[in-house]
């Protein structure tokens, strides 16, 4: 099956210090994929880079085997894309209105709009926060109009950057067992940056470990997690002390 995304010799460089150096990297449809490693390694970056928000320096992307042009990916390209942040960066409006933003930017018809609203609402179980100023949230209630925000124009990818990080612990539990089936029962490709060894275990099926800008393992998550290669080994062993998984 041909990858839904692929980088080729991909390389960001910024101030003269090389962020990304990536000969191959890609993402399949339908996959989970958490991408993982110490702080600095690149992971938000690579992040920025698939989801066209940052240009590499040198390389190609590939979407469903067409090279697209640096700097130039089609707004057409852009809109199959979601992107949920750590920050939910919510608006001054009401919950139903930020969750509408982005059918709202594509002139999709207002009772169509609000039919999917309600729907994302109920799935993420804030409905009852419909009209209430997204300013005045709780950290858990603004992360899942974040993520029923991104999932609601149902993006080919998803992409995540730490958006549980934030959270207290009993908060980020109950929000990811819910995203866990969310997105499983969406069947949406996802790619997920964190820190946290807890989250990627619990959450993907696939992961990378990134190790100063370049992908160093890559395979289903249980495998990388029991089976670290030399160059892995000393990241993720420093983890296991911690969160005991795999060991």
């Amino acid at each position: 099956m041909s990858p839904l995304i692929e980088l080729k010799n991909l390389t960001f460089t910024t101030h003269a210090r090389t962020i990304l150096n990536i000969p191959e990297f890609h993402i399949h449809e339908g996959e989970f994929l958490g991408i993982m490693g110490p702080n600095g390694a690149g992971k938000s970056t690579l992040l920025k880079v698939l989801a066209f928000l940052e240009n590499q320096t040198n390389g190609e992307i590939l979407y469903r085997e067409q090279a697209i042009p640096k700097g130039n990916a089609p707004l057409a390209l852009r809109r199959k894309f979601s992107i949920a942040l750590q920050q939910s960066l919510l608006l001054d409006a009401t919950v139903f209105h930020n969750i509408a933003i982005g059918l709202t930017l594509r002139k999709v018809p207002k009772s169509v709009t609000k039919e999917k609203v309600n729907h994302w609402m109920e799935v993420f179980g804030i409905t009852h926060l419909a009209k209430k100023n997204a300013l005045y949230l709780s950290g858990g209630e603004a992360q899942r109009v974040n993520l029923a925000r991104a999932m609601i124009v149902e993006p080919e990818i998803l992409f995540l950057d730490e958006p549980f990080s934030a959270l207290d612990f009993p908060t980020k539990i109950r929000l990811m067992e819910d995203f866990k089936r969310i997105i499983e029962e969406a069947k949406t490709t996802a790619v997920f940056v964190s820190h946290d060894l807890m989250e990627i275990h619990y959450l993907t099926k696939q992961l990378a470990i990134i190790v100063n800008g370049e992908v160093m393992q890559t395979g289903p998550t249980s495998r990388v997690l029991e089976h670290p290669n030399a160059a892995t080994a000393p990241f993720l062993n420093e983890w296991k002390k911690f969160f005991p998984v795999a060991r």
